[in-house]
């Protein structure tokens, strides 16, 4: 059993730790630069998108291969599993081929989203001429036969 006089110590001592561990933890985040603005930049906004996106399908994909896999899975749930990361795969290839072809006509950066209703295209860019967004009008339409209707362009810069 410890005495008294080192159980005081001890206490003393863990006091005194706690408080320095406080005390650098005001200081560090007081010396922590905070950015000027709350914007994303853009260029950070499409890696983090694109990050974000792939790590969705990662997921859906597990689960989708997990229902795949599981012996207590219905022949009905497979099919359905199976049809679905078919969709997934169907609309990555989509996308990328489409985010290409945009880039290909001298846009900075694009994210494109292939939902089975709507197109979404996010073009790195404030001010679209109407020959620019044509352009990416006719490319969405080779590659999906969406009507105009359901193509979305949205610049972000």
């Amino acid at each position: 059993m410890l005495k008294k006089k080192t159980k005081i110590f001890i206490l003393i001592a863990m006091v005194l730790l706690l408080g320095v561990t406080g005390y650098l933890n005001v200081a560090l985040n007081n010396n922590a630069t905070t950015p000027t603005s709350g914007a994303i930049t853009t260029a950070n906004y499409f890696d983090t998108y694109r990050t974000d996106r792939q790590s969705t399908r990662d997921q859906e994909l597990l689960y989708y291969d997990s229902i795949i896999s599981s012996e207590s899975s219905s022949s009905e749930a497979i099919a359905n599993a199976e049809a679905k990361k078919l969709e997934i795969v169907n609309a990555m290839e989509s996308e990328l081929v489409m985010e290409g072809l945009i880039k290909a006509k001298g846009f900075e950066d694009v994210i494109v989203t292939n939902s089975a209703s709507n197109v979404n295209v996010i073009v790195k860019g404030t001010n679209l001429e109407s020959s620019q967004v044509a352009q990416i009008v006719e490319i969405v339409k080779q590659q999906t036969s969406k009507s105009i209707d359901n193509i979305k362009i949205i610049p972000v810069e």
